[in-house]
């Protein structure tokens, strides 16, 4: 199923995106930061506690995630919204009525040193 031309990208990540998304051929684009983030709720239970080595002792949580929180409020037809991984899935469960406009970076390219610079597809979760 391929996507239809003419759709406008916009970046709601927690994180700055990566710098460019390769189209081959050297030829690549960016998706702008709107500046606003959809994430995950997050529900953090403490389950334990463990002494680390001069460090003391910390907390240990149970993590569990849920809706979907810093959506647009409404979701414009012609565009696709750049999310983590996170809040893909937490969207594909809560709301899968508007999942099919939430991708995330994919086919990482990386730079000399291993991180994340680019990507070469969007993705489906």
């Amino acid at each position: 199923m391929g996507q239809k031309e003419g759709k406008r990208g916009e970046g709601r990540e927690p994180h700055p995106p990566p710098d460019h998304l390769d189209r081959g051929g050297g030829e690549s684009i960016t998706i702008p930061p709107s500046g606003r983030v959809a994430r995950a709720q997050e529900v953090r239970e403490v389950v334990g506690a463990v002494e680390l080595d001069g460090l003391g002792q910390l907390p240990v949580l149970s993590v569990s995630y849920g809706e979907p929180e810093g959506l647009p409020e409404v979701i414009e037809a012609d565009t696709i919204y750049i999310v983590s991984a996170l809040a893909a899935q937490a969207i594909r469960a809560h709301r899968p009525d508007i999942a099919e406009h939430f991708m995330v970076v994919s086919d990482p390219v990386r730079d000399e040193e291993g991180r994340i610079a680019g990507a070469r597809a969007l993705g489906r979760i």
